[in-house]
């Protein structure tokens, strides 16, 4: 596993650091506490809403166990089934030996400055794991609720898919209704060990003025898979994000699916990096990116490390209401016999295509509605029907607000 890990270390990746930069004096490390909770249903039912808006569930209906962040307080955190653990990242790194042999393993502390204020201003963050062999059927729900004004919320999260596992993660990350101004400073490391299966689905409803900067790695072990799906289509200043997973065992496959809006005054910088280090590995990178006025770039990169080894890019924009769309899709071949492959595609909704839908007896807004709908649709293979609800609903709620 060392050895892996080394492997799998960015020391300083000048892409991660790509995007408007940011004064970190311009927002706080330093927040008030809040008490633990005994049940998310204690929560006040306005923290619920906002919640709800990305996924998370205060009744806790169809979920293996919960994780509650707010600000730099750990308020919540329980595990429902045998063979599923969760810990605020802080207390299993002072009472749990074995984490420290996965924290910082993945990333470079020094490899921008977001790094850095996430390893010296670190408030919390969650450590879940499945142990191996266990089958977590419904998924665990973790939520990072940023509530105090002006603050740098930091986190590190630390995701364990043993030998043989099967785990699935929903995290929601959302502001209170009055928050004006945040920076959101996440670290998350994940792990899928041999035979092992993560769906990692994450859901984003920040406020108009929130500055967010995850940095994340993964490795893939023989025979294991990972799914990455990310959304963003509610409005958020600045997101900036550009995970690189490693594939290194024989037959380890990776797929990332991003739905992403942009609107109006927002800045959005999304990408992700596969690289297929080891025999029969397979990479798929795919997004969806809408415009509604605000300015977006879609990235993607595989590269492929051995012979016979499979990866695809996809990017589809579709420009509603001005702003830009900027794919960029980059393909490395390091050996003969690498299959890589992209396609990339921007444009408006075809005026056709109303017409057709409105000779059928649709309204002008409900045929374009109906597009839009389509166009965000991505059929994720190996997502449970809970999680797939989940995003359904996340496109239907934004939809309203782009039409």
């Amino acid at each position: 596993m060392r050895e892996l890990e080394k492997k799998a270390v960015e020391a300083k990746d000048k892409k991660a650091s790509l995007g408007p930069d940011i004064d970190l004096r311009e927002f706080i490390v330093d927040a008030p506490g809040h008490g633990s909770i005994e049940s998310p249903e204690q929560l006040p039912e306005a923290d619920k809403k906002r919640m709800m808006l990305a996924g998370v569930d205060a009744g806790e209906k169809d979920r293996s166990g919960t994780f509650i962040q707010k600000d730099a307080t750990a308020i919540f955190s329980r595990s429902y089934v045998p063979g599923l653990e969760v810990l605020p990242i802080k207390e299993a790194l002072d009472n749990v030996e074995w984490v420290k042999d996965y924290y910082w393993k993945l990333l470079a502390v020094d490899t921008d400055k977001y790094t850095s204020q996430a390893y010296k201003e670190l408030h919390n963050g969650y450590v879940i794991r499945a142990l191996p062999g266990s089958s977590v059927t419904f998924p665990i729900q973790a939520c990072m609720y940023l509530e105090h004004e002006g603050l740098s919320q930091n986190v590190h999260n630390i995701i364990i898919a043993e030998e043989g596992s099967e785990l699935h993660i929903i995290t929601g990350c959302a502001t209170a209704s009055h928050v004006t101004k945040g920076l959101h400073v996440g670290i998350s490391e994940f792990y899928v060990k041999e035979n092992a299966k993560l769906s990692f689905t994450m859901i984003h409803n920040w406020a108009e003025n929130v500055l967010v900067r995850p940095r994340s790695a993964g490795i893939v072990e023989k025979g294991g898979l990972f799914l990455n799906n990310y959304i963003c289509m509610k409005p958020v200043k600045s997101l900036q994000m550009y995970p690189t997973t490693r594939l290194v065992g024989k037959g380890a496959v990776a797929r990332f699916y991003s739905l992403l809006v942009g609107n109006p005054g927002s800045e959005l910088d999304v990408g992700g990096r596969a690289c297929l280090d080891a025999e029969e590995t397979r990479a798929e990178i795919i997004s969806r990116a809408i415009t509604n006025g605000g300015n977006l770039i879609a990235r993607g990169e595989l590269i492929g490390r051995k012979p016979g080894v499979r990866g695809h890019l996809e990017c589809r924009g579709l420009i509603l209401n001005g702003g830009t769309i900027h794919a960029i899709p980059e393909l490395i071949g390091k050996e003969e016999g690498v299959e890589l492959s992209h396609e990339a595609a921007v444009g408006k909704i075809a005026q056709e295509e109303i017409l057709y839908l409105m000779s059928r007896g649709l309204t002008e807004e409900e045929a374009a509605a109906t597009i839009v709908r389509g166009f965000l649709s991505v059929d994720i293979p190996g997502l449970p029907a809970v999680l797939k609800a989940e995003i359904d609903r996340a496109v239907e709620l934004s939809q309203k607000d782009m039409m």
